[in-house]
């Protein structure tokens, strides 16, 4: 499944499939939701291009069909200190989820980082997220011990509904 970058024109269509994956009453046909725990949007373009903007070499990669449309799928790519990418926003659309897309769509993000230097990949998973983080201990990343604190004071990436969210830290090392 090849991964584009994804162009500034695709950025209103990027941060509707992460919200409809993530949050809302669409997230609820897929088992990555977070509407449970948090809500409000997940993210909105501004945000995307600022980020972007802001973290040079970042790469946010979509997914597509032969088509090329619609999107199936997202994943954000950040290269950070140590020979280590952040993997953030994998996406799957809630319809095609449970059916390899994430698999294989975690699969191209890591040959995309790997090509370009990365030696291991870190994310950050809401901690409470026990089935999110068991797939992806399943394709080879562990719990670091490390936690981040959850942002409850910027709304801008929701609010949550339980005062004890914080973020795991998750890692693999990619093959040299």
């Amino acid at each position: 499944m090849p991964l584009f970058d994804a162009a500034d024109a695709e950025i209103e269509e990027i941060a509707a499939l992460i919200n409809s994956a993530y949050r809302g009453e669409g997230s609820q046909a897929g088992w990555t939701t977070e509407a449970d725990y948090i809500d409000g949007q997940r993210t909105d373009p501004a945000m995307l291009r600022a980020d972007l903007a802001a973290q040079p070499g970042a790469r946010l990669l979509v997914l597509r069909d032969a088509t090329l449309n619609p999107a199936l799928g997202c994943v954000w790519l950040e290269p950070a200190a140590g020979g280590a990418w952040y993997l953030g926003l994998l996406t799957v659309r809630p319809d095609l989820q449970d059916r390899g897309t994430g698999r294989a769509l975690l699969a191209e993000a890591e040959l995309v980082a790997g090509a370009a230097g990365a030696r291991r990949i870190r994310m950050t998973v809401v901690s409470i997220r026990d089935a999110l983080i068991a797939w992806y201990q399943r394709r080879g990343y562990a719990l670091t011990g490390e936690t981040a604190p959850f942002p409850y004071a910027d709304p801008k990436f929701g609010v949550p509904r339980r005062p004890d969210l914080v973020f795991a830290i998750l890692e693999k090392a990619l093959p040299a």
